[in-house]
């Protein structure tokens, strides 16, 4: 698909975010199957280095992994990101305080990560790659438990998983889905895109538009 083709070359830098937005709107507005083919004629034949680019995930049974950890966080703010070492289990209490955790290049063992939360007045973010399955079951009470997937998965018995249980009291916990090396501002971008999207198809097919087949765009 042409969207994907353009989507991966900008994940791996052939060009930047204002280029991406002018070929995902040629993209949208295409007539033809021309007119899509001039979009991706300059980036070669696809390869297994694009596919790579969303597996940063590193999986291993690390003897230096602790079983479990506890982790507080009061009145301050806790960030973790890069190549970091996942507890199997950990126990996450948050205070009116922040605490960011990226797990596009942490390091997880195999099968099931746990982590037991408990936001009161404050703020949880989980940044995940593209690959991590993961399973909430989270209850708030004036508070928000925040999901955005933008490329999720089937979960997959080999690989692992992110179980993420507890509370929010008068807090907040936001998950959210991004490709290495993605900043949240092309994240949101991202977000965008797939709303314009949509509403153009639905535009499109209001005015009885004629469309290309799903499978060319």
């Amino acid at each position: 698909m042409v969207i994907a083709r353009v989507s991966d070359a900008y994940a791996t830098d052939l060009f930047d975010v204002d280029e991406l937005d002018r070929r995902l709107d040629l993209a949208h507005s295409a007539r033809t199957v021309a007119e899509l083919d001039t979009l991706t004629e300059d980036l070669g034949e696809p390869t297994t280095a694009l596919v790579a680019v969303t597996s940063s995930l590193q999986v291993a049974d690390d003897a230096n992994r602790p079983p479990t950890k506890r982790l507080r966080v009061i009145m301050s703010s806790v960030e973790r990101e890069g190549r970091w070492i996942v507890p199997k289990q950990t126990a996450m209490r948050i205070f009116w305080g922040n605490a960011e955790l990226d797990f596009r290049e942490a390091s997880l063992a195999p099968g099931v990560t746990t982590i037991d939360v408990r936001v009161t007045m404050g703020n949880l973010e989980l940044i995940l790659p593209p690959e991590l399955a993961i399973d909430v079951d989270v209850s708030s009470v004036m508070g928000s438990v925040e999901q955005r997937h933008r490329l999720p998965v089937e979960p997959d018995p080999s690989r692992p998983m992110l179980r993420v249980i507890g509370r929010v009291f008068m807090g907040n916990l936001e998950i959210s889905t991004l490709l290495p090396g993605e900043t949240k501002r092309d994240g949101m971008r991202r977000d965008r895109d797939k709303r314009r999207d949509k509403r153009r198809a639905l535009r499109d097919a209001r005015r009885g538009r004629r469309a290309l087949p799903p499978g060319d765009r």
